[in-house]
């Protein structure tokens, strides 16, 4: 049996993870799109309660040039060229509603999305 402590991350509904490399956004809009966060899911109402997302920044998620790169986990939706005005609607459309928006997406994994 391991001495190490096992972990706790806090109580959150989704994770999103925003890959802040410099090879998917070489003029900064990757960090500039994190930092702005914190406003737009206070202003949604996911920074507490039960809707409350954890966000994390990432170095690189290897698909170069796509982005800003995003990740909603558990869910396993990858979204591209993320814009603060898409944002907008990954925030309203799927991290609120749980409704996936779909033109936005590269890949999606095997994670579901129960419509809340």
């Amino acid at each position: 049996m391991s001495s190490t402590e096992k972990p706790r991350i806090g109580d959150y509904r989704r994770h999103l993870l925003v890959c802040t490399g410099t090879r998917c956004t070489q003029d900064g809009a990757a960090q500039v799109l994190f930092d702005s966060l914190g406003e737009k899911f206070k202003a949604a109402g996911l920074n507490e309660g039960a809707l409350r997302v954890k966000r994390s920044r990432v170095s690189c998620f290897a698909a170069c040039k796509g982005g800003p790169i995003l990740c909603v986990q558990p869910d396993g939706t990858w979204y591209h060229g993320v814009t603060p005005d898409n944002m907008d609607r990954i925030i309203g459309q799927h991290l609120v509603g749980g409704q996936v928006v779909a033109d936005l997406v590269f890949h999606q994994g095997p994670g579901v999305i129960d419509g809340e």
